[in-house]
């Protein structure tokens, strides 16, 4: 099996089979824990002592704004449909491993949102949005760095800023749970678990507060232009989980008859495509609240326009990745055309407010063959095993939209122009901003997947990874081979 040229000495990484490492287990474990738990401590004895919240029954913002509940209700209803997104994160990714690890994904599909939504409460928000002004609370910060708003205490606790905090929370768990998929079925549970608090407390809200918290690439100016622009997240979302997915898919290693001595890539099937087509439609509703939903305001009436644009990307990502395969194969590819559908949505998601239809349509046009190309490049160059492409949809498709804001944005939302309209300084913008994303994530990872490999090891062992980990990791079978006989009251089997 050749290594990924990205990826560290392993040196049995995952070797749990070595009875030292198995004595050690428990303590490394026991130091990561202690470790979070002092952080936390830290955290919340270091919040001010708790002052009269802003408006924490909502009174006074109603009074003050009378479309503030309508507003609300539809920024709630839009987070409710991006929570609802992890289920088809979790069908997907399950339909693309294999059976023997069904139980393991989707174990780490959702906890990965428990932990990340706990991590982003205590820490991600306030380095976030602190210093940003958008809602009460929120005052402290810089442009680098947010400091007030942990723990939604204090002037935090106010009916709008919970809100914000609600709907920018679904956003930091997607970014943590894209990283599920690249490094499934060789992965521990509590490495992957690990991982999730320190992307939601950390690396997203960082990067986050740069773009969306009135951070530095916020108010850059270049040529005219101001601001990075990324309506809905192709970057702060996608780049981020897809670049955390490469570096973590690659300090893991790859699986266990993925390649050949000289490098060449095998195919290891996925056991169950309805999941897979199942959760590309989950996914594809919940883009609606995904994109539509980042206006904050339903009397923002720019909705309509971002719904379609979001509608378009996807069905073209889809049809060109599912024609593409069947004039080079003759043979008519689902999971190729789920995998063109997430990543016209993924390409959409930054332009969406800030283009019209027919651009939606060529952005959703160029980025199936981009995610194509990005899956070709991570398999056989970088020779990085990523067990659903997550890589190549988030990452890949991250950055054709946000290079698609500063080629198609027609001057029409919010003054925002690109090269259509005459403006270069917005492309440059946002190849800046991809520039930074990289510069911060992939360090960011590469040190939390080094400590997490340091203190309680990354990979699982070798037996258990040829088991399958849903046996060994959570004691019990997605597909029992047959059911227990069930004793009746009389003792008799039934």
């Amino acid at each position: 099996m050749s290594r990924s040229k990205l990826a560290i000495p392993l040196r049995s990484l995952g070797s749990l089979g070595d009875s030292r490492l198995l004595r050690k287990s428990p303590i490394r474990q026991g130091l990561a824990l202690a470790v979070m738990l002092t952080l936390l401590g830290l955290a919340f004895w270091g919040v001010p002592a708790l002052v009269r919240a802003a408006d924490p029954t909502g009174a006074d913002t109603l009074e003050a704004n009378p479309n503030a509940a309508v507003n609300m209700a539809w920024t709630l209803i839009a987070g409710f449909l991006v929570w609802f997104m992890q289920l088809g994160f979790a069908f997907l990714g399950a339909g693309l491993i294999r059976s023997k690890n069904t139980v393991n994904y989707m174990t780490k599909s959702f906890m990965d949102f428990c932990i990340t939504s706990l991590a982003f409460w205590a820490f991600g928000f306030a380095i976030m949005f602190g210093g940003s002004q958008l809602f009460p609370g929120l005052e402290q910060g810089n442009g680098l760095l947010g400091y007030s708003g942990f723990f939604l205490s204090g002037e935090s606790y106010d009916v709008s800023t919970i809100m914000m905090w609600f709907f920018q929370m679904v956003f930091a768990a997607t970014a943590a749970t894209i990283v599920a998929g690249a490094v499934a079925e060789r992965m521990k549970i509590t490495a992957y678990l690990a991982y999730s608090f320190i992307i939601g407390a950390v690396i997203y809200p960082v990067y986050g507060k740069w773009v969306w918290g009135g951070g530095w690439l916020s108010t850059l100016e270049v040529a005219g232009a101001v601001g990075v622009k990324d309506f809905a997240g192709s970057g702060v979302v996608h780049l981020v989980g897809g670049l955390a997915a490469l570096v973590g898919a690659a300090m893991v290693g790859a699986r266990i008859g993925k390649f050949n001595r000289d490098g060449k890539p095998n195919v290891l099937k996925g056991h169950n495509l309805p999941y897979v087509v199942i959760g590309t439609f989950v996914l594809y509703f919940g883009w609606f609240g995904f994109n539509s939903g980042s206006t904050l305001a339903a009397t923002d009436l720019r909705i309509s326009v971002i719904a379609v644009n979001t509608f378009l990307a996807g069905a073209t990502g889809a049809v060109v990745a599912f024609y593409w395969v069947f004039a080079r194969t003759g043979k008519a590819d689902i999971v190729m055309a789920c995998n063109g559908a997430l990543a016209g949505l993924v390409g959409i998601t930054a332009p969406c407010a800030f283009v019209p239809p027919w651009a939606a349509v060529v952005i959703g046009a160029v980025a199936a063959p981009v995610m194509m190309a990005a899956a070709a490049f991570v398999e056989r160059v970088l020779k990085v095993d990523d067990a659903v492409g997550a890589v190549a949809v988030h990452a890949g498709g991250g950055i054709w939209g946000l290079l698609a804001v500063g080629i198609f944005a027609d001057g029409t939302y919010l003054g925002v122009n690109g090269l259509i309209a005459g403006q270069v300084g917005q492309l440059v913008l946002q190849v800046i901003d991809i520039a930074a994303a990289f510069a911060w994530v992939v360090p960011t990872a590469f040190l939390t997947f080094w400590a997490i490999n340091k203190t309680i090891g990354l990979r699982a062992s070798r037996e258990e990874e040829l088991s399958g980990l849903d046996v060994p990791e959570h004691g019990i079978e997605a597909y029992p081979a047959e059911l227990p006989a069930l004793a009746g009251a009389s003792g008799q089997q039934v």
